[in-house]
């Protein structure tokens, strides 16, 4: 039997399951594609919060890359949280090399609003890794991190995506599901014009949207899809795991990676 297309997350851990490289895993296995890893950082995480995190070193992120490149290939790559600006110059200069689709999570904080990325490391955001992304899906608290532009209305959505778009980017997915009202994101490579609406589900477990979107666009990028395609089924997706969404621990509960199956 052939192998099925092949996806390369490059992210970090989250030990309660419901983000970072767990969640792209396990978005992967729902889109019918083969998840590899590469992993950036661990970090103590639960429904809580985040207690601690430590990096991993540049040479045993690099090691993991080339290991899974060099030998099984890939068809698209994701990219989460990286913590550094060494991490992030050293995993933007590796995907380069590469030609594959990618789409890039400028991951700032956690959903518990936790920092997960230095503040040294926006530069190398901007001017290295934006420019190696095929997709970037910033949420707007990223898109005001990274381009100072602060969102608080769907007609903004432009204004943002034109400041995302300035780094290099082909696309921007601007992500509007902090405003108020239904979900409703803007897909635009400054030309074309996708605007998303999905209805907004009562319901706080919500936690790994933003990894889980992202690696389901890279799941459609990987199986040849274009990019309205892949992110019209992503967030699809996304819409119906955070409907499913259930409750772990005293927190924030995760999204449902396994909604299809149970649908």
């Amino acid at each position: 039997m052939s192998a099925p297309a092949r996806v390369l997350t490059v992210a970090g851990s989250d030990s309660g399951g419901g983000a970072g490289i767990q969640a792209d895993l396990k978005t992967m296995l729902a889109f019918g594609v083969h998840g590899m890893s590469v992993l950036t950082a661990v970090t103590a995480q639960n429904s809580l919060g985040v207690q601690g995190a430590w990096e991993l070193p540049v040479d045993a992120v690099r090691a993991q890359f080339r290991s899974v490149v060099d030998d099984i290939g890939v068809q698209a790559i994701k990219t989460g949280m990286l913590a550094s600006a060494e991490l992030v110059e050293t995993v933007a200069g590796l995907i380069a090399e590469t030609g594959v689709p990618t789409v890039v999570d400028p991951v700032g904080v956690s959903k518990h609003g936790d920092p997960l990325l230095a503040a040294s490391a926006l530069d190398s955001v901007r001017t290295l890794l934006l420019p190696t992304a095929t997709v970037a899906t910033p949420n707007l608290d990223e898109v005001a991190q990274l381009t100072g532009v602060r969102v608080e209305s769907e007609g903004q959505l432009r204004e943002a995506a034109a400041a995302v778009l300035s780094y290099g980017p082909k696309w921007a997915l601007i992500k509007g599901g902090h405003l108020p009202g239904e979900a409703v994101d803007l897909l635009t490579d400054g030309t074309e014009e996708h605007w998303l609406h999905a209805p907004r589900h009562d319901n706080r477990h919500t936690h790994g949207t933003g990894c889980t979107l992202a690696s389901a666009v890279a799941s459609g990028l990987a199986k040849g899809e274009p990019v309205p395609v892949a992110v019209r089924a992503a967030k699809e997706y996304v819409t119906g795991a955070i409907a499913a969404g259930f409750a772990l621990g005293g927190g924030i509960g995760p999204v449902d990676h396994g909604w299809r199956m149970r649908a």
